[in-house]
This record gives C-alpha cells, structure tokens and sequence, in this order.
C-alpha cells in the first residue's frame, strides 16, 4: 500500500516542472515514504530515490526522508537494513537541495537528549560537513549555525573526570570531541587559504571561545607523563589552540590583550551572555597554556614572573569565583604555577592595589573554609601561605589587615595571627622592619587583642583566634623588654588588658559556669532522654545543639570545658609573664638611684683620700 503511494505521488511529480510542485505533494511524498520506511520496504524506496528520472523530485523533495532515514539507522536493526539505509542517506545528501538539506539536519541534531545526542551528532558530522561545504552562498552564516547548535547539544553532556570515565566515555562527548575537530578542518584551511574570508573567521573563534569554556573548563586531564593520545580532553584541547593560531588569534594575542579596554576581538557581536562567559574561555585558556603546557611555547621568554603573575591573577580570580571543584581547582593550580615563578618577599605591595590581587586570597579563604573536600581545602591554605610567602614586608602587613577584616573565621585569623607572629621573629632575629614593630605593629595589634563583642563573645566559636592572640601575646612579652620596647607592647598594654585580658577573664568565667550547667542538666535527664528514644536536646549559647544520644552531647560539652580551661592556663601564662616583666624592670628602676649614690660616694672618698696624699707631701 505505501509504495503504490509512493509510486502514484512519483508518477504525477514526474510530468511537472519543479517550479510546480504543490506544498501537498511534499507532504504526501513524506508521508509515503515514511511508511515505506516503517513497513519495511527500505530496498523499494532505495530504487526510487536512485532512479535518474526522479532526479528532479529527490532534489525538492528528498530533504523530506532525512528524518525517517535517520530515525531508522538510530534502532539498530538488521545489517541489510541499515546499509540501504546508508546508502540512501548518502543519496539524500548527495542529491537534495543543500539549503532545506542543512535545516533539516541541524533540526535533527536539536532532538534527542541524554545519551541519543552524541549518537545522532556523530552519524550527521560528516554529511552537515558535506552539506555546508555545497553551499554556494552564505557558508560562513551556516558554519556558524551548525557550530552553534551543535554546541548547544554537546554541552547538555556531563564531562567525564576520570581516566576510567574517559574510556567508557558513557555519553560519547570524548568521541564527539573528536569528530568536532575533523568537522572544523576543511573550515580552518579555507581561512587560511583566503586571509580576507573575516565572516568565517569570526565563526571560527566564537566557537573555539565557546569550546574553551565547554566542555575544556571543566574537563580533568591526565598526567603529562601518560601518552597524549590516550587524553581526549587534551587532543581537543591542543587542537583548538592550534586552530586559533590558524586563524590569525595566537594565544599571546589573546592571554595578553585579554582585561585591555579595546581587545582584539571587540568587533566581534557576541551575545549578552556570550560575552559574560568569555571571561571563562580566557581563563580556560590560561590554564591549558600555563599549568597543561599547551601552546606555551608561543609565548615570549622576556615576560617576568611578577607580569605573568598580574596577567593571571584575574584568570585565577574567575576560577575561584566558582563552586565546582573541578573549575576551583584549576585555580589554585594555576596560583601555584605562577607564584613559584617567583622569590619570596619579592613581590611588592603596590600590587595589592590591583582589585585581583585581593580578590584571590578572599576566594582562597572560601576554599579553605567552605570546601568539602579537605584535600582541597589544604590545598586552598598552601596557597595562601605561599601567597603571603611572595609579598614583600609592607604587602604581607596590608594583606594580613585586610583578611582580619573580612575573613569572619576563627581559623583563619588563627591562621593570619600566626603569620604575624612568624613575620615579628623575622623582624627580632634578621633585621628591623618597621612593618611589625613600633606604631605599625600596635596598629596591627588593635585588630588581634581584643574580644570583638567583648566579654560576651562565643568563645569556643573563636577558640583558634584567641589562643592565636594570647600565644602571640605570650611571645611578645618573652621577646621584647620593657625597656627596649622595640614592638611598643609595653606603652600599650594598659589598653591590651582592659580590651582582651580583662574581658577574657570574664567571658571564661560566665562560659564554664554555663558548660558546667548544661553538664549537669543533661546528666540528670538523661533517664528522660532514653525514655525518649536515646535522644535528647542541649541548648548552648541560645542555640540548641543537633539532635544526638547523650553520650555524645556530654562528650562535647566536656570538650567545650576543655578547650576554656586550656585557654585559661595560657592567659594565666601571659600574666604571670608581665607580672615578672614589669616586676623585675621595676626594681632595676628603684635599684639604679642606689647604685648612682653609691658610685658618687666612693667617687668623693676617692677624692677626700687623693687630696690628704698631696697635703702629706
């Protein structure tokens, strides 16, 4: 039945004019061939579209069967079946208009989901190739088309991030990436061949942006040491790197005019959000050139490593801006990258006055603190560290100010107070640095000795900074006399007791009465709480601790009680130290008046002894 219908349709279309086929013979020409298809009379409909008397027909119409076609190579059913079906598919492309063939082709390409999205892109690849390649006008328009729809589907694909992922490659991307390249040759080659083809160009580097933020900014790659070719990520990688130096982009072009305001690529007319993830494509790029190596060598040697530094730090920046680990992590490889380029203490503090140069340690300071993964969170500290280990004096001073201020994290300003302390031994043992001593380190000070919501301050939420504080404090003491007061401690320590001993002393009082109660509560319902299922609720601080049996919340109450009474014993150190201190300079004082006495009376008697000799003679 559908081929005598497929046939009448033939018969009628075979004595017209092209210019004369209605819009109801498309339909019924689709419509009978589509149920030749699902009927199975594949062999019969091959016959048709390879007659040459029905040249004319596949050529306006044929574009109609692609859909069909396809749609039957994608079940998979017998091997007869599908090679006619090839063979009809290659004749559909080959004969049909290229025009309504490319639209239909990309309508297929926007279908499916999931798993069926590589599938149909690499069966259609190479016939869009084809297709595009036939257009006589307008091919950079339609390259551009393609490659945007085709990336559109590509990046609904989750990235593999394991090497095992990457062979299994469930969801085709790797296989997809590859074919892409092939894809984008013979385009490349026709720009090199005509320099001047500006509309392919732009097509061309719109795509490699777009490649370089998905799926190559969040891709992993494989040690270096392991083959190249076994990386899929990283062939895509290099080959788009090559493309964009084939097409008049270079990557020194790109990484070094990237933040300028007129870029080299300005002209181009990206969308809104286009432009918004371009900052992505650059960093992208900066991590395969700088931490992968790819394409490096296009870069001039003379560049220092304070330049590479500031040129990357916003990269950098718009790494740690992101929360998944895959992208954030780039980050701080691409941070240890370009701070081990550089002597310690060389970098100078005017750079803290570029917003990137702030931006990164407050995105390392969310890595260490929010971070699930604690390989990464010590990771995020390393860097940090390494960070501060660059800076010169008067920039380790500034950002250790600025992170006090904004960081709002007991363990890191543990952290920063520690590094104070390490940078005041630095500056007693090798040389002065006015840095971290006199007025600028008591202004220093005034940000780490004191409570900041005085004797009320939770402190078991700000255990790590205070026992910071109060070591750094105890150090100080030890280290610096009051007669020197080379630090200027001793002038300030009136202030330093009424801001953080004092209120200290206090806030430990009122927290282990209040542990101590709470101890004592849940110990006598604990009989209520088994009653209860095992499980009961303390509440500390106004706030109620998470359900969970009450051995465990007496556990943590103890330690709560632990850590107060460990603080206690050091704040009772740093007392006991500048009692001794202050003791010990107090009769230095009241002893050097009587040792002045003594030295001028033995001066007189010496005087009085001299005299009566001269008056004997």
């Amino acid at each position: 039945m559908a081929v005598e219908e497929l046939q009448c349709i033939i018969k009628r279309c075979q004595i017209l004019e092209e210019r004369d086929f209605k819009e109801e013979d498309f339909g019924l020409f689709q419509l009978a061939g589509q149920r030749c298809i699902d009927d199975g009379h594949i062999d019969q409909l091959l016959e048709v579209i390879q007659d040459e008397k029905n040249k004319t027909i596949i050529k306006s119409m044929g574009w109609n069967l692609v859909g069909p076609v396809v749609r039957c190579l994608l079940r998979n059913g017998e091997e007869e079946t599908r090679k006619d079906c090839f063979l009809m598919f290659d004749l559909l492309v080959k004969l049909c208009n290229p025009k309504e063939l490319l639209l239909g082709l990309l309508e297929l390409i926007e279908e499916p989901s999931g798993k069926q999205i590589s599938q149909i892109i690499l069966l259609l690849l190479q016939p869009l190739q084809t297709v595009i390649q036939k257009l006589p006008h307008n091919k950079a328009y339609s390259v551009g088309l393609a490659l945007s729809t085709l990336w559109s589907q590509l990046s609904l694909l989750p990235v593999p991030y394991s090497e095992e992922q990457m062979q299994t490659d469930d969801y085709g991307l790797c296989q997809c990436c590859k074919a892409l390249i092939e894809f984008m040759k013979p385009f490349v080659e026709e720009v090199i061949d005509n320099k001047e083809n500006e509309k392919l160009k732009d097509e061309l580097l719109k795509f490699c942006f777009k490649s370089l933020k998905c799926p190559l900014l969040t891709a992993q790659f494989l040690e270096q040491s392991e083959e190249v070719g076994n990386d899929p990520f990283r062939c895509f990688a290099s080959e788009i790197i090559g493309f964009l130096s084939q097409i008049g982009h270079p990557v020194p072009q790109i990484i070094l005019n990237h933040g300028r305001k007129k870029r080299t690529w300005d002209y181009l007319e990206f969308e809104e959000e286009e432009d918004r993830q371009l900052a992505d494509s650059v960093a992208s790029l900066t991590y395969l050139v700088f931490v992968q190596g790819i394409g490096i060598d296009q870069l001039p040697l003379v560049l220092s490593p304070s330049y590479l530094l500031q040129m990357n730090m916003e990269h950098i920046d718009v790494f740690l801006q992101r929360t998944e680990q895959s992208i954030f992590s780039k980050g701080l490889e691409l941070l240890e990258n370009s701070l081990l380029r550089l002597e310690d203490n060389s970098l100078l503090y005017q750079y803290l006055e570029i917003k990137s140069f702030l931006a990164v340690p407050q995105g390392l300071v969310k890595v260490m603190t929010l971070c699930p993964i604690e390989t990464l969170r010590k990771k995020g500290l390393a860097m940090l560290q390494l960070y501060i280990d660059k800076l010169d004096s008067q920039g380790k001073y500034t950002l250790f100010r600025c992170l006090l201020n904004t960081s709002h994290h007991s363990g890191v300003e543990g952290f920063v107070i520690q590094n104070i302390k390490n940078q005041i031994d630095v500056s007693f043992k090798k040389a002065y640095n006015k840095w971290f001593s006199g007025p600028q380190l008591i202004s220093l000070l005034d940000l780490v000795l004191f409570l900041p919501e005085g004797a009320e301050t939770d402190l078991l939420q700000n255990s790590d900074r205070i026992m910071a504080s109060l070591n750094l404090l105890r150090y100080l003491v030890i280290k610096d006399n009051e007669n020197d007061n080379q630090t200027g401690l001793w002038t300030e320590l009136g202030k330093i007791e009424n801001n953080f001993l004092k209120p200290l002393h206090i806030g430990l009082n009122m927290s282990k009465a209040h542990y101590e109660a709470e101890i004592k509560n849940s110990q006598r319902n604990s009989q209520v709480a088994s009653m209860c299922k095992g499980v009961c609720s303390v509440t500390v601080g106004g706030e109620e601790i998470p359900s969970m049996p009450p051995e465990m919340q007496l556990k943590v109450l103890h330690s709560a009680l632990f850590t107060f009474d460990l603080i206690d014993s050091v704040l009772a150190r740093v007392e006991e130290l500048i009692e001794l201190k202050t003791k010990s300079t107090s009769e230095e004082s009241a002893a050097e008046p009587r040792f002045q006495l003594c030295h001028n009376l033995r001066k007189m008697k010496n005087t009085e002894n001299a005299q009566k000799r001269l008056t004997s003679k």
